[in-house]
């Protein structure tokens, strides 16, 4: 029956914290789990997993298992494609040394970002930048939140639109691995990996493109999915043989609705059938 039990709770298996563009600590975001009622859950940060350990120990303290999670960001052509990591060692050197220098690499993107919109009279200081990004990885976020809180945009959204947003004045390429190499990299420190979000912008050529450079599965569940996105992405998981995750995407605070943790989530089986694939 204990069994039983566990199998029926809920999975969400993305999440940010302060480490990256969230506004909450480790804890505040296990407990905020276990508030919504979620038995596994998932902390990927973007580059950085710093948050984890934390978030491990605060896990068995509150009765939530927390899987370890990283967001990666690689080059697709032009595009800039996101995949999610699971289930790998967050002491390997090799992945560790890249996370470190894809962090300093932001820095640098922030850094011309700023000098772009100063040039055509966005008087934005990187010090309102650094403020808002705190300890985490900086990104573009950070940028739109800085430009909000200087009084130099009306709104987060707009920041994109009009200055930062892919094709804007003051946009920035930022460094990536390809596709093929970010697999290689979680698999040798024994994870999976995982393309997220596909329903925002990804073709089908694309799609396919991702899974023959060796993904394990695609994040089906997403608040940008529609049930007709989230069924047509299970058909492809399942004609290509691949694993499946989900979750809300939560950052908390004023970049996401507060209401998604909880209410986007997946099955413990999904959680099971990706150790399965691991330690088969």
């Amino acid at each position: 029956m204990a069994e039983m039990a566990e199998m029926s709770g809920r999975a969400d298996l993305h999440l940010h914290t302060l480490h990256s563009d969230g506004v909450y600590t480790p804890y505040e975001v296990v407990r905020r789990a276990r508030t919504a009622g979620l038995s596994v859950i998932s902390i990927t940060d973007h580059d950085n997993v710093a948050a984890i350990d934390e978030a491990v120990v605060c896990g068995r303290e509150l009765g939530v298992e927390v899987v370890p999670g990283v967001e990666l960001s690689v080059a697709l052509g032009d595009k800039d494609v996101h995949l999610l990591a699971y289930f790998f060692d967050p002491t390997d050197r090799n992945l560790l040394d890249y996370l470190t220098f894809f962090r300093l690499e932001r820095l640098r993107r922030a850094e011309r970002i700023v000098e772009k919109l100063n040039k055509i009279n966005i008087p934005l200081r990187m010090e309102s930048v650094l403020d808002q990004a705190g300890i985490g990885a900086i990104g573009r976020p950070h940028i739109a939140s800085a430009l909000v809180e200087e009084g130099l945009t009306e709104t987060y959204h707009e920041a994109f639109l009009k200055y930062i947003g892919t094709g804007a004045p003051a946009y920035e390429k930022k460094f990536q691995l390809t596709p093929s190499d970010a697999v290689r990299l979680v698999a040798r420190a024994g994870g999976l990996t995982f393309l997220a979000h596909p329903g925002k912008a990804t073709t089908e050529t694309e799609l396919l493109t991702l899974i023959n450079a060796g993904i394990d599965g695609i994040e089906t569940v997403h608040p940008s999915h529609s049930e007709t996105q989230q069924a047509h992405y299970r058909r492809v998981v399942n004609q290509y043989f691949l694993l499946e995750c989900g979750g809300s995407d939560f950052h908390g605070g004023k970049k996401s609705d507060e209401s998604t943790l909880g209410a986007y989530t997946v099955p413990l089986s999904v959680v099971e059938h990706m150790r399965k694939r691991l330690f088969r």
